[in-house]
């Protein structure tokens, strides 16, 4: 049985196919069709004749991810899987572009995209994971819809800020922790302190969480207002504003909540069990880790979220570990928030966080710290199917503790030959190695090796 490999370059609106066999040799030669109904039913005769010229053969496709272009040939591509003997996949196209880079490339276009994409397939294929069908695609599509909502509103809020501190600055003290609603609601009505200084206290008594007492408040800071912006332009922008905000946070509310519904996976459920993840980041999370099954082991999960340490040093300069942040931020992003509650409800978690910022470590490193222990902590549940439960992972703090025996220094770089003196190094270096030789002789003593025989009485 043959195996050929066909890549896929999308582009919106059409795509770029070729076709190759294991050794990187054409068979197909590229050729380009239209994201059209009839441009798919014209790649499905293509495949037809190529599998009758090449019969008992597998075809493996790839796309890359384009944000949503490459859907379409995909799922056209997964209803030919019950004719034809077809795989597809999706690609990261970090790997696609690495290896293009690694074949020392120097033109790009479609038909090199295309090609790039097959030669990944044959390069790589422990790296191509092929899917059969895409369970969450609908919830995918709507947490994209709700994250891209939440990301709108945060640009026009921060537009929004400084038009009230013009037209009504006397409203700004009640927006230290954010825009409240019941001043949206406020400001649609009457935007300038001009025509809040007009205004009823019974008709401001109407906004929910505006009392009498306050409604009566805000109409004489009105009165008395320093305001510059009092013309009708600036009033129609403000309270145009003020309802697209509060018609943007009622239709992310109402997303997030049909999206609750409606992704009632059980792993959802076991991450909730976690104190500090809610509806939102426990769908945010499973949509990004799919299936557990993906990852031999935790580190594996640390990598693909980024959260894994580098280490970067050179000869003579500095050194230090931080967090990689390699791939999406979509998913850090929804773990720095899982922490930052987590230091509040998770008592687990906070004793972490203090034990390390206690021991000198910054507030920002314990916090990627409690990141990384909560995704492990995750993937031990996942892995499992077990709620969440603290007293495991203290168990196997403790027996990862107990197992530790004193560690002799060794350097394994330095295995052939010892450090010559005569060596013309610099004098960090020669510091470098005074205090590695200092430590080994710290641990020989602590061992006991360096204790002489005792006499024979």
């Amino acid at each position: 049985m043959g195996s050929y490999y066909m890549g896929i370059d999308i582009s919106k609106g059409y795509a770029d196919f070729v076709i190759l066999d294991g050794k990187k040799n054409v068979v197909e030669p590229n050729f380009q069709l239209d994201d059209t109904f009839g441009s798919h039913c014209k790649l499905f005769d293509i495949l037809k004749l190529f599998f009758e010229r090449h019969p008992e053969s597998v075809l493996f496709a790839a796309v890359e991810s384009t944000g949503g272009y490459e859907n379409n040939w995909l799922h056209t591509l997964s209803g030919f899987q019950g004719i034809l003997n077809i795989k597809s996949a999706r690609l990261n196209p970090l790997g696609v572009r690495a290896n293009s880079r690694a074949s020392l490339k120097r033109v790009i276009t479609d038909k090199i995209s295309a090609l790039d994409v097959a030669e990944y397939l044959i390069s790589h294929p422990e790296k191509v994971t092929y899917q059969q069908e895409d369970s969450l695609a609908g919830i995918r599509r709507q947490w994209g819809f709700v994250r891209l909502l939440v990301k709108q509103k945060t640009q026009i809020l921060n537009q929004f800020e400084s038009l009230p501190y013009n037209a009504n600055p006397e409203l700004i003290s009640y927006c230290k922790s954010g825009v409240p609603t019941w001043l949206l609601k406020l400001l649609k009505q009457y935007p300038t302190a001009a025509k809040l200084a007009k205004a009823r206290v019974s008709f401001l008594a109407r906004i929910p969480y505006v009392t009498a007492d306050r409604a009566r408040d805000l109409i004489g800071q009105a009165k008395t207002s320093v305001a510059s912006a009092t013309d009708e332009a600036s009033g129609n922008l403000i309270a145009v504003m003020a309802e697209q905000i509060t018609n943007m946070e009622e239709t992310i509310r109402l997303q997030s909540q049909q999206m609750a519904k409606q992704c009632v996976i059980p792993e959802v459920a076991l991450l909730k069990t976690i104190p500090g993840i809610g509806d939102d980041s426990a769908i945010g999370l499973m949509l990004e880790i799919q299936s557990i099954k993906r990852f031999s082991s935790a580190k594996k999960l640390a990598s693909f979220f980024g959260l894994h340490p580098v280490f970067k040093a050179s000869g003579d300069g500095t050194s230090g570990i931080h967090m990689s942040k390699q791939g999406r931020k979509e998913p850090r992003k929804i773990l720095f928030m899982v922490a930052l509650v987590s230091l509040t409800a998770n008592p687990h978690i906070q004793k972490i966080y203090e034990e390390h910022t206690a021991k000198g470590m910054k507030k920002m490193a314990a916090i990627g710290l409690c990141m990384h222990k909560i995704l492990r902590i995750i993937y031990g549940m996942l892995k499992n199917n077990q709620a969440y439960d603290s007293q495991v992972d203290q168990k196997n703090r403790e027996e990862i503790k107990a197992r530790k025996a004193p560690r002799t220094a060794k350097n394994a770089n330095r295995r052939y030959e010892i450090f010559d003196k005569q060596a013309p190094i610099s004098r960090r270096q020669s510091n470098k190695r005074k205090e590695w030789k200092q430590s080994q002789s710290d641990n020989i003593t602590m061992c006991g090796i360096g204790v002489s025989t005792p006499s024979v009485v």
